[in-house]
């Protein structure tokens, strides 16, 4: 694999000082040929002049500009010869060819994909990938083109993280799409990251951006996610109902207020279990008589 390696080129401002004492040294020469006339000077002055006007422009191709957050890439016919990344104005080999590369912080949404989850439901899913380049070789030689590179592989990563979990969580502490989302995220952001490395790209954050049963079974799972919410609110109203009679029949028999026997205890406690789970309101029934007539 090709690996980066920083370095540095002249600084630009010297370089300049240097292209302006070139030009001064032509004018020079050019002054000196016109008072040479014919003789061995001229020629010299002549191929003098040829020589610096060449060197200096080809030096004018040697000067290129590093904005914050951004690497040049210098290859010197076909090698990789390393990257500039201090930001600034350079002179480097005028043979280099230079590629800018972004090291800027970046994001992208994946489309929505229709994969199935863990237990083979299909659901509709997508996610928000930031990201950055923090090896510029590798992003630019190692894979074609690292952007679609990025996208592509991010999306082959959700698709495998959403088949790994369950939309919804069956049992208490387990893991689910829709009820672990950091926990889901910091796999995703694992995964993303591990097909990503050999392109010298960095995943900064992940997130599930959208998720949603697919369409064609979103009203049966709304269905199943409203009687599972009705039980659990039943099951919680049965536990407080069965504490307050609990409670209410130790309160009479240590105040003494009434002896019940067990005949009357269950009728008690089926009236107040009716009173305290009913959806509607009781209506009072006054019983005049007796349990054993």
């Amino acid at each position: 694999m090709i690996r980066e390696t920083v370095r540095t080129g002249v600084r630009g401002g010297a370089a300049f000082l240097a292209e302006v004492a070139l030009l001064g040294a032509i004018v020079v020469l050019i002054a000196d040929l016109a008072g040479a006339g014919a003789s061995k000077r001229a020629t010299f002055d002549i191929v003098a002049i040829a020589v610096a006007g060449l060197a200096f422009f080809l030096a004018l191709f040697g000067f290129l500009v590093v904005n914050p957050n951004e690497a040049r890439v210098l290859q010197l016919f076909g090698a990789y010869r390393g990257s500039v990344k201090r930001d600034g104005w350079w002179w480097v080999n005028p043979f280099y060819t230079k590629k800018r590369i972004s090291l800027r912080v970046r994001n992208f949404e994946t489309e929505r994909l229709k994969v199935n989850d863990l237990d083979g439901n299909p659901i509709e899913i997508a996610s928000v990938v930031v990201w950055r380049v923090v090896d510029s070789a590798e992003a630019l030689f190692e894979v074609d083109d690292y952007e679609n590179f990025v996208k592509v592989q991010s999306e082959a990563a959700l698709r495998a993280l959403a088949s790994g979990f369950p939309y919804d969580a069956h049992q208490p502490g387990e893991e689910s799409l829709s009820g672990s989302p950091a926990e889901v995220a910091k796999t995703l952001q694992a995964h993303v990251q591990e097909r990503l490395a050999k392109a010298g790209v960095e995943v900064l954050e992940t997130r599930i951006s959208h998720l949603a049963y697919a369409p064609e079974i979103a009203q049966a799972m709304l269905q199943r996610q409203q009687a599972s919410a009705i039980i659990a609110a039943r099951q919680k109203i049965v536990e407080g109902a069965v504490g307050m009679v609990e409670n209410a029949l130790d309160m009479l028999s240590t105040r003494e207020i009434v002896q019940l026997d067990d005949e009357r205890k269950a009728t008690m406690v089926s009236n107040l279990l009716v009173v305290l789970c009913s959806e509607r309101s009781t209506q009072p029934v006054i019983n005049a008589g007796t349990l054993y007539s």
